[in-house]
């Protein structure tokens, strides 16, 4: 470090000791030294350089850490070669700390730490120094850094990476056998003396565990016959970590290590009894459970699932186990039905070992046996038939009361109950058979019919006469075998025509026929023309030997206006025993046909039988008509019976409430003008009654004699003659109606009190009136003397 002619100097203190602490200390000289440069491009001339006065170079003090003094800690001297003792330098510190925790006198250049400093928090500070003029403050020289070292003692113990620490290592182990690795740090300085050094050391876990001293790896100290699971599985070891190597006055940390030995299958399985006894009743269902056998092994996990089997005994074929895996327990279970009649207990012998052997520990044959006696329990047993299902046949025609066949059951118990026999009826509703109680013989009640029901199951239920709610039942079918009672007829209504230039021997038609019995070879049809046909001379009947016929003719020419329909009968047989036969008719039309055999012009009845629609789509479009018209009667006739609404919902009968609305009526003596119950219900109305508002036939009334009344008036005659004569017709016509003509508003009958009931001189009358008289014509007015009476008090 090159610094101006003056010089600083560094005393420092180290270890109670003031050192010298100028590093490198080079004693410069006086004389000039020149310097070689490079020659840069053809440049001839070198730089002088110039010697100044070099002073000391220095680089760290050293400061112990932790100390516990009162006064302020010295560290070292500051010196300067512009310091003539005479008070005119001063000396300034900067850098990490300056001025709080390290303080220099400006005077002298001593160097102070204010308070105890510790390394594993901060090893060292980087200071910088100088020298100014006290006077006018100017450096005298430049800066120079220096560092502060905190020296390292032995204050911190040992601490490890965790608290507590888990491991396993399997049980039988051999000695020496590696379980896990602990680590300890010390903050302590690790290049400065042993603060640092560990060494680790076992304090709790002997004799069975131990730790290697440098790495701090644990291993087994004893031999597999003393490390069993078995015996103690759990273990916790106390691990030390000691600095200064381990020796005296070193600091120590510790930790716990939880050691756990894990399982290996050094175990049989062993039964917890070496016999067991069961009970089942004899009647119990294949498949259920008997009971329950337990075996233990001190193992666990997948090591004590264990294996049962039946290995000898009287058993064998009857019993089998098993193992519950969710409790290693074996089931044992019924195999085949039991009978305590034929065997009343049995013998087992059970062997258990373990699923998963390990050959390491134990041996293939570590195995355990155990003997197991099964007895069979005797119970009131239902009747057992001698067979599973009973298939019976009958020929259908056989009589009522013959014996089909019979069933038989049997008490199984000791006791031996008679048994008694009936039919299921829910399996036979027609009651078509019987069984007879004692033997179990079932008979025919009702004749059969094989083509209406070819079999029939039914169930015979089988009971014990002294407990009667002992009971069995058995399915039997029973086949009805037929016999030839039913005769063959046409497959078909047959249909067809023949030409009217048909030739001899013109085949025109192929029959077949059906019929519902089932012979065992099949059917054998034959077909022959009826003796009595009439139409033998015309057409005859070829058997063709495959259950058809064909239909030829026998002549040439036929006239379709000398006859135009031909009715062949048919005879057909079946060929069986005893033979069936009948009779059926086939008709022929004769019609027009071409050259081709082609009809072309046929009667009306063959047209439509062979181009119009057939007879099932008639019935159909029939049914169709039938239909529509129903539903049009049933909707008029809903309609008439649907009631009307009235008009006026009142408790009483008012009429005028009608009235009012459209007419004033032809007066009181107008009693029959309206009658309220035919407004009400027209359907109902009398036929008798005259209506007034129609004009009635001339034939019904007479016409009225005229009357001529002379009334004096001033006007002009002819029209007061023509006035009344209309009146007078009017007034004798008991037809007219009572409105819409001259006398309904001329006339308002005899004797009315009311007089006119008319708004209409009403509205312009501004006096008060007197409706109280209303109330006086009866109930039929009393409302309307009450509307009236409101309205005028109100006003």
């Amino acid at each position: 470090m090159l610094i101006k002619p003056s010089t600083l100097w560094l005393l420092g203190f180290f270890e109670g000791r003031l050192n010298s602490i100028a590093v490198n200390a080079v004693n410069l000289s006086r004389g000039p030294v020149r310097r070689k440069t490079k020659e840069i491009e053809g440049r001839q001339d070198k730089d002088l350089l110039r010697r100044s006065k070099r002073g000391w170079m220095w680089r760290q003090f050293f400061l112990q850490e932790e100390y516990t003094g009162t006064e302020h800690q010295y560290i070292g001297k500051l010196h300067s070669d512009m310091d003539r003792g005479d008070g005119t330098v001063m000396y300034v510190l900067a850098g990490e700390g300056a001025g709080t925790i390290f303080v220099i006198d400006s005077n002298s250049g001593d160097l102070h730490a204010t308070r105890s400093l510790d390394r594993e928090e901060k090893p060292f500070y980087t200071l910088r120094a100088q020298v100014v003029n006290k006077k006018n403050g100017l450096p005298l020289e430049p800066e120079t850094e220096f560092t502060v070292k905190l020296h390292d003692i032995n204050d911190n113990e040992p601490k490890f990476d965790k608290e507590v620490y888990t491991a396993s290592v399997p049980e039988r182990s051999h000695i020496g056998t590696y379980v896990t690795q602990v680590t300890a740090h010390d903050a302590d300085d690790e290049m400065f003396g042993y603060s640092a050094k560990l060494a680790y050391s076992i304090s709790q876990g002997h004799p069975y565990f131990s730790v290697e001293p440098n790495t701090g790896i644990i291993r087994t100290a004893l031999g597999p016959s003393d490390m069993d699971r078995e015996q103690r599985e759990h273990y916790q070891v106390v691990i030390e970590a000691k600095d200064m190597a381990g020796q005296r006055g070193g600091l120590t940390g510790t930790t716990t290590v939880n050691i756990s030995l894990t399982d290996v299958n050094d175990n049989p399985p062993r039964f917890t009894q070496s016999i067991y006894q069961f009970s089942v009743p004899e009647i119990t269902k294949v498949g259920s459970l008997v009971g329950r056998i337990r075996a233990v092994d001190a193992d666990v996990g997948r090591n004590a699932e264990m294996d049962y089997t039946v290995v000898n005994g009287d058993g064998l074929d009857v019993f089998d186990i098993s193992t519950d895996r969710n409790t290693q327990e074996g089931i044992l279970s019924l195999k085949k039905p039991l009978d305590y009649e034929k065997k009343k207990s049995y013998m087992l012998q059970i062997q258990v070992q373990n699923t998963h052997p390990d050959t390491q520990f134990l041996s293939m044959d570590a195995k355990d046996i155990a003997n197991i006696r099964v007895s069979v329990e005797d119970v009131d047993e239902p009747p057992q038939f001698e067979k599973i299902n009973y298939i019976l046949e009958v020929k259908e025609d056989a009589a009522v009361g013959t014996v089909i066949g019979s069933v038989s059951a049997v008490d199984p118990d000791i006791l031996r109950s008679p048994v008694k026999y009936s039919i299921d009826r829910h399996t036979d509703v027609d009651r078509i058979f019987g069984v007879y109680a004692g033997n179990g013989s079932i008979f025919l009640q009702r004749p059969l019919d094989r083509e209406e029901f070819a079999w029939h199951n039914i169930s015979v239920i089988a009971t014990e006469f002294n407990n009667p709610e002992q009971t069995s039942r058995v399915p039997v079918y029973i086949r009805v075998l037929d016999v030839n009672d039913n005769p063959p007829m046409l497959a078909s209504f047959y249909e067809t025509f023949v030409c009217e230039n048909a030739k001899a021997g013109q085949k025109i038609q192929t029959i077949s026929a059906v019929d519902p019995d089932d012979p065992v070879g099949g059917h054998r049809f034959l077909f022959s023309l009826a003796p009595e046909s009439s139409v033998r001379a015309n057409f005859s009947v070829r058997d063709n030997g495959d259950n058809t016929a064909g239909i030829f003719t026998r002549r040439t020419g036929f006239g379709r206006m000398h006859k135009s329909t031909h009715l062949v009968a048919v005879v057909i047989s079946d060929g069986h025993i005893p033979m069936q036969s009948s009779t059926g008719t086939l008709t022929i039309r004769v019609c027009t046909c071409d050259r081709d055999g082609n009809m072309e012009m046929c009667n009306a009845e063959a047209l439509s039988s062979t181009t119009g629609l057939s007879t099932g789509a008639l019935v159909a479009i029939l049914l169709c008509i039938l239909i529509l018209l129903l539903i049009v009667v049933l909707f008029a006739a809903l309609k008439r019976q649907k009631k009307k609404e009235p008009l006026i919902i009142s408790k009483e009968d008012v009429r005028d409430n009608v009235v009012s609305y459209n007419d004033e009526g032809g007066g009181e003596e107008d009693t029959q003008a309206f009658d309220i119950g035919a407004l009400r219900h027209p359907e109902v109305m009398e036929e008798s009654k005259l209506r007034r508002d129609i004009l009635p036939p001339e034939s019904l009334y007479p016409p009225p004699p005229l009357r001529r009344t002379m009334v004096p008036s001033r006007g002009n005659a002819d029209v007061r003659d023509f006035i009344n004569q209309r009146v007078q017709e009017n007034d004798g016509n008991p037809t007219a109606p009572p409105y819409d003509s001259l006398a309904t508003y001329a006339y308002e009958g005899n004797g009315s009190v009311a007089e006119s009931l008319s708004s209409l001189g009403s509205v312009s009358s501004e006096g008060e009136q007197d409706y109280n008289y209303l109330s006086e014509w009866g109930p039929r007015f009393r409302k309307l003397a009450d509307m009236y009476e409101s309205n005028h008090s109100t006003s």
